[in-house]
């Protein structure tokens, strides 16, 4: 039913007290429950609704420079370019023929690359709205621009990293090991990437050289795939999260590992009954402060953990009810935002641990957010085929 139906329907539901438990939290297992899931708000507080996608929207992005656009692209093999302000769309990224995964504009917001799981990318210029560049690689898993320069790297389920100049496509690849590269990110200097890997492995390698500078395997890589990674400001520290639960900090200049966090309570659950699905943990997000030495990970049983990097100790340990997707850092303050797929965006103080303010109105999971680079505004998009705009100043500004 379109979502105003929706919206009036929901009028009339009786919801329980916010915060009363769930006896069917893993409802969230499922994907054909269309509409609204039990106990999910009916408020919404974004200010802006996209609603130009028919399927989930898997992926978002903001213009670095004027930070009024935004991409995002979904499981209907569709990608727009629309204004943040009021939702209006500029161009559709057009001719993908899988999901769009991967979405985002280069450093000066003069392009913007889209690309599909099945390996197809393409790049349009913003101000025209042309297709410059098109190129297919294998079947994509991560795909990002380069902070100083239009050259696009990405990532492989054969294990290969691409790089590639824009839009004259001169290009590079990085071997990997022969399984895909799960997550990659270049470092702030413009000149090293760090890539993580299905096997466990983390690789640096020297963009210009095509070298790697630095393995990280065995004892030293994680015991799981990778699921993301990330560096501090000045790139001196990588972080890696996996599937093992692990996160590592790694001195990205000797590649040794700086120390491993992991969570205590985060011991092997027992093992499953007939018929029951062994409860599953995961690192799934991960981002360093850049205003105090603090680190946060973002767990699938829904711990956002924060991180004392000086004293390498746990500092604060924040529950939500539901796995956590993504968290990404304000840039210029110790406040955390974090989304979930219990549907809100969260706002925590890192000094504290304490949640500063929740966002709603996603009928459903949310699978990407992005926070713009004055910490006013989040673009988020989800399962229920939206993407929304939250307008989050704070008092305290």
């Amino acid at each position: 039913p379109p979502a105003d139906d929706l919206a009036d329907e929901m009028e009339d539901v009786d919801f329980d007290d916010e915060g009363a438990e769930e006896p069917d939290a893993e409802a969230w297992e499922t994907e054909d429950d269309e509409g609204v899931e039990e106990g999910m708000e009916a408020q919404d507080d974004s200010e802006v609704t996209f609603s130009l996608h028919s399927a989930s929207v898997f992926c978002v992005s903001l213009d670095p420079k004027t930070n009024t656009l935004a991409v995002t692209g979904g499981e209907d093999d569709k990608a727009f370019v629309w204004r943040v302000s009021d939702g209006e769309l500029l161009f559709e990224c057009s001719g993908h023929k899988d999901s769009v995964t991967c979405a985002g504009f280069s450093h000066d917001s003069v392009f913007v690359a889209t690309g599909d799981m099945s390996g197809l990318i393409k790049v349009w210029r913003v101000d025209t709205k042309e297709e410059v560049w098109s190129f297919e690689v294998g079947d994509l898993e991560w795909m990002e621009w380069h902070p100083q320069a239009h050259v696009l790297l990405a990532g492989t389920a054969d294990g290969n990293s691409w790089m590639w100049k824009i839009p004259s496509g001169d290009c590079k690849t990085f071997q990997g090991p022969a399984c895909p590269a799960t997550c990659g990110r270049i470092l702030p200097d413009g000149k090293r990437a760090v890539v993580g890997y299905e096997d466990g492995t983390m690789r640096i390698w020297d963009l210009k050289q095509g070298t790697s500078l630095h393995v990280l395997k065995g004892q030293d890589g994680h015991q799981d795939p990778l699921t993301c990674v990330a560096s501090n400001q000045d790139g001196s520290l990588i972080m890696t999260g996996s599937v093992d639960c692990h996160a590592k900090l790694v001195n990205s200049a000797t590649g040794k590992v700086v120390c491993v966090f992991k969570m205590e309570s985060m011991a092997p659950k027992a093992p499953a009954g007939e018929g029951e699905e062994a409860e599953s943990n995961s690192v799934e997000s991960l981002g360093f402060c850049n205003v105090m030495p603090l680190a946060a990970v973002g767990y699938l049983d829904g711990t956002l953990a924060i991180y004392d990097l000086s004293t390498q100790t746990l500092r604060h340990k924040c529950q939500h009810e539901s796995g956590i997707v993504q968290l990404l850092w304000e840039e210029s303050s110790a406040v955390v935002y974090t989304c979930s797929l219990d549907g809100a965006v969260r706002l925590w103080d890192a000094r504290s641990g304490k949640m500063i303010s929740e966002y709603r109105g996603h009928s459903a999971e949310i699978l990407d957010f992005a926070v713009n680079k004055d910490a006013s505004i989040v673009v988020t998009t989800s399962g229920d085929h939206q993407a929304k705009v939250f307008c989050v100043q704070r008092p305290d500004r």
